[in-house]
């Protein structure tokens, strides 16, 4: 599923402006680049995503992973819907599937700062730190502003740097 060429240009742009330190509105253009993202030019699609994704809200992992699985085989190449798959796999403590669909995210929109910070967290949480302070550092690369990022960098520096590595 292929992003319209505008629509990538409007990605470039805000992402630019994501990771531009100076930018104050920076949560506006997080949600503006998540909802490009969430876009895949098919109405059922963009349904099911919606449907994983209250799913997920409302705690049902396993109808998440349902409706997020018709999701991926119908539009494999759509980013987000493996991201929010993965997501919910994490969710259930599938740490192996889920790393599996961040890796094809990533695959498919290598910026994806989400899929980024799922992957450093699962790296983290199975003690591999030093692969996961290297991913939340790309995210960050990606995503300057967010507090999430900016704290797992501080916690995993400490932790890195009093190992042996």
């Amino acid at each position: 599923m292929a992003v319209p060429a505008a629509q990538a240009e409007d990605v470039s742009e805000l992402l630019r402006r994501l990771a531009d330190p100076e930018t104050e509105r920076w949560q506006r253009v997080e949600r503006q680049v998540i909802a490009a993202w969430s876009k895949s030019g098919s109405p059922s699609i963009d349904l099911l995503l919606q449907r994983g994704r209250d799913a997920l809200a409302a705690g049902e992992t396993e109808v998440a992973i349902e409706h997020l699985t018709a999701l991926t085989d119908h539009a494999p190449d759509f980013a987000e819907g493996w991201n929010a798959r993965a997501t919910a796999y994490f969710r259930s403590g599938l740490y192996g599937p889920a790393m599996a669909d961040i890796s094809r995210a990533l695959s498919l929109n290598p910026q994806h700062f989400g899929a980024m910070s799922g992957m450093g967290a699962i790296l983290e949480e199975t003690g591999r730190r030093a692969q996961a302070l290297e991913v939340y550092r790309a995210a960050r690369a990606i995503h300057p502003h967010q507090p999430i990022l900016m704290r797992a960098v501080e916690r995993l520096q400490r932790q890195v740097a009093g190992q042996d590595t």
